[in-house]
C-alpha cells in the first residue's frame, strides 16, 4: 500500500471518529423528505394517495434526493386514534430536524391522515374535535417552521371551514385539495369523489405547489 493510500485511510478513520454516534452525515440525509399519513383502512405505508403524490413530486426536484416516511398510526375506524398519527409525525419532524437540519420536510395526508396533519397545524384548537376525530397538540412554532410545504387531500377540516391552505400554522405553504362533490371535505354528496385522489389531476396539482416552495 502506498503512503498516500495509507494516509487516506487514516484520515477517513479519524473523520468517522469525529461524527458522534447517532448523528447523520450529509450523505445520509436526503434533500427532501415526504412525511405522509395514509387514509382510513389503508394498509401500513404511504397509501395510494401518498405514493401517487411522492411519485409526482420526485421528478420535479431537479435531481435532488428524496426519501419518504409513512406515518405510523392505525388509520382505523376508531377515529380518536388519529391523534397517534399526529404524534408520530411530530416525532419524525423532531428527529429529522435534529439529524438532518438541511433536509426540506414536506408533510402530507389523505382523509383521516389529513386530519392528523391538521392537528399539527393547530386546527382545530387543542381540546376541540372535528366530528368524531381525536385531537393532539399542535407543533411548537420552531418545529412547524421546519415544514417547508404541506399537501392534504380530502381533508375533513375543510368541510367545516378550516382548510390548511388558509388556517393554522401552515397557512400560505399548504395546499388543501378537495375533489368536487367529496362529502368528506365539502358539502357534496358524491361519495366516490373521495376515492380518486391518486388520479389526475390531484397528485400533479399538489406536487407542483410543493415543488414551488422547496
Amino acid at each position: 500500500m502506498s503512503r498516500i493510500a495509507a494516509l487516506g485511510g487514516v484520515l477517513a478513520a479519524a473523520a468517522a471518529l469525529l461524527v458522534p454516534a447517532g448523528v447523520a452525515t450529509a450523505d445520509d440525509c436526503p434533500d427532501v423528505e415526504v412525511i405522509f399519513a395514509r387514509g382510513t383502512g389503508e394498509p401500513p405505508g404511504l397509501g395510494r394517495v401518498g405514493q401517487a403524490f411522492a411519485d409526482a413530486l420526485a421528478p420535479r426536484l431537479g435531481g435532488r434526493t428524496m426519501d419518504t416516511y409513512a406515518v405510523n398510526y392505525p388509520a382505523s375506524f376508531n377515529f380518536l386514534a388519529a391523534s397517534s398519527g399526529a404524534d408520530d409525525a411530530a416525532g419524525r419532524i423532531a428527529d429529522m430536524s435534529a439529524r438532518c437540519p438541511q433536509t426540506s420536510l414536506v408533510l402530507g395526508g389523505f382523509s383521516q391522515g389529513a386530519a392528523a396533519v391538521s392537528m399539527l397545524a393547530g386546527v382545530p384548537p387543542v381540546g376541540q374535535r372535528i366530528g368524531s376525530i381525536g385531537s393532539a397538540p399542535p407543533l411548537p412554532p420552531a418545529a412547524a417552521g421546519r415544514v417547508a410545504a404541506v399537501a392534504v387531500f380530502g381533508n375533513p377540516g375543510a368541510r367545516f371551514g378550516s382548510p390548511l391552505s388558509s388556517t393554522g400554522q401552515f397557512a400560505g405553504r399548504a395546499i388543501d385539495i378537495c375533489s368536487g362533490g367529496d362529502p368528506i371535505c365539502s358539502a357534496g354528496l358524491d361519495r366516490a369523489a373521495h376515492s380518486n385522489y391518486e388520479l389526475p389531476p390531484y397528485p400533479d396539482q399538489a406536487a407542483g405547489f410543493v415543488a414551488g416552495l422547496i
